[in-house]
């Protein structure tokens, strides 16, 4: 299995099928924290529900589409981060959520640091983006402190339960980097 030590408190690791409970029960713990900024959140009611995602996840993989990681924090699993590529242009947009009571201490940030300097050097990668809901101040927060550049508003950009909202998006650079 893969594994990307961050630091001594958090890993990075590539999702496994034997997961699926594990990442259902992330999911249903921070279910409402979670509902408010993403849409597939609903989909998700039994850790068998998470078969064919994980599935995805790891045809994705193997196509060299992207990959998804699981983040655990003190060998917790904490969060999520997934990368998709744009091999023709070099470039990789990326997501991530992070459980409640995981929030506020760095931990995705850290993460991404470390990634995406890992995409920008061993994968060539040119350019990264973040998109995040306009109304979520918390997410902005992480492109910022990693030195992204705000690039606009994506207006409607994402369709969420009965309503449109505004994604912001940022990028990077590979000649940005700090």
């Amino acid at each position: 299995m893969f594994r990307f030590y961050v630091n001594d408190y958090i890993s990075l690791e590539l999702l496994q099928h034997h997961q699926a409970e594990e990442i259902f029960n992330l999911i249903d713990d921070n279910r409402d924290h979670l509902r408010k900024w993403l849409l597939w959140v609903d989909k998700r009611k039994t850790a068998e529900d998470m078969v064919p995602v994980i599935k995805y996840w790891l045809e994705n993989l193997a196509n060299n589409q992207g990959f998804d990681v699981a983040i655990r924090y003190n060998g917790d699993l904490a969060g999520m981060i997934g990368v998709q590529f744009d091999w023709g242009n070099r470039s990789a947009s990326i997501g991530y959520f992070i459980s409640k009571n995981a929030e506020g201490k760095g931990i995705i940030t850290v993460s991404l640091k470390s990634l995406i300097q890992e995409l920008f050097n061993r994968y060539s990668m040119n350019r990264m983006e973040i998109q995040c809901a306009a109304n979520n101040l918390k997410s902005q927060g992480i492109p910022e402190r990693l030195g992204f550049k705000k690039e606009g508003i994506k207006r409607a950009g994402q369709f969420l339960y009965d309503q449109y909202e505004d994604l912001v998006v940022y990028s990077l650079l590979k000649d940005e980097l700090k």
